[in-house]
């Protein structure tokens, strides 16, 4: 509950220990409007909230204020399994944060890549999180450099994204883009918010370009940027605050 006594945490320091903003940027959004507390637009410098209680939202995002909640980005190798152990003794993205991340046992990874693609894998002990994540009632988004052997013509991407048909039912595409060509090869972009098992390679192999390399790049509201491969980095509040909002939590 907002107000402006003794009680309560000043609100530019709740936005700033929750790694919104500096305390500096975070009185500047406040006397912009910027911020909502409970319902309404806060512009009072001396408001105290409190943060376990009161919601809080930046630009129509919630702030969440749990500090037992983790959410990673990870690039996941090539070669390695997306599960957290693996009884066949396989590298997999257990490996990589065991000993980094507290609990790591008990975090969910959003969706699956299989061994052979790498790229953005989300992780978090949320579970209601990654279960929304990948329901398709949410149509989260997913995009893919995807390499393939050969020219591709124009017409392709019309084609994928009117919808092919699969073994198991029609698919389609949202987007569809050729990033780059050499002789030889070409760099495709595709996003879709499918989450069938090796959809977008089925999807290539059945236009008759199969995959050759596949990366995925974005998940919703994040994005691998230049993350190198094999690491891990905490996702900042607006991402995990955009991800929330993208599955009505």
């Amino acid at each position: 509950m907002a107000g402006t006594d003794a009680e309560g945490i000043r609100l530019q320091k709740v936005l700033s220990q929750a790694g919104v903003a500096s305390r500096r940027v975070a009185e500047r959004m406040i006397r912009d409007g910027r911020i909502e507390v409970d319902g309404r637009i806060v512009t009072e410098q001396g408001t105290r909230v409190d943060p376990e209680v009161s919601e809080i939202r930046v630009d129509g995002v919630r702030v969440r204020f749990d500090d037992t909640l983790v959410h990673l980005a990870i690039n996941k190798p090539r070669g390695m399994h997306s599960t957290m152990s693996d009884d066949r003794g396989r590298p997999c993205v257990g490996d990589l944060v065991e000993h980094r991340v507290r609990g790591n046992k008990k975090l969910f990874h959003v969706g699956r890549l299989d061994a052979d693609t790498e790229g953005l894998l989300l992780l978090t002990n949320d579970g209601e999180l990654a279960h929304r994540l990948m329901h398709p009632s949410y149509e989260i988004q997913k995009t893919y450099l995807a390499t393939v052997l050969g020219t591709m013509p124009r017409g392709v991407g019309k084609k994928l994204r009117d919808g092919v048909e699969l073994d198991d039912g029609p698919a389609r595409v949202d987007d569809f883009a050729v990033v780059d060509a050499v002789p030889g090869k070409t760099l495709v972009r595709v996003t879709l918010h499918e989450g069938r098992k090796r959809i977008v390679r089925r999807m290539l192999a059945e236009v008759g370009y199969p995959v050759q390399e596949l990366v995925r790049t974005d998940l919703g509201a994040v994005t691998l940027g230049d993350q190198r491969p094999g690491s891990i980095r905490v996702l900042t509040s607006k991402e995990i605050g955009e991800l929330y909002k993208a599955v009505g939590m």
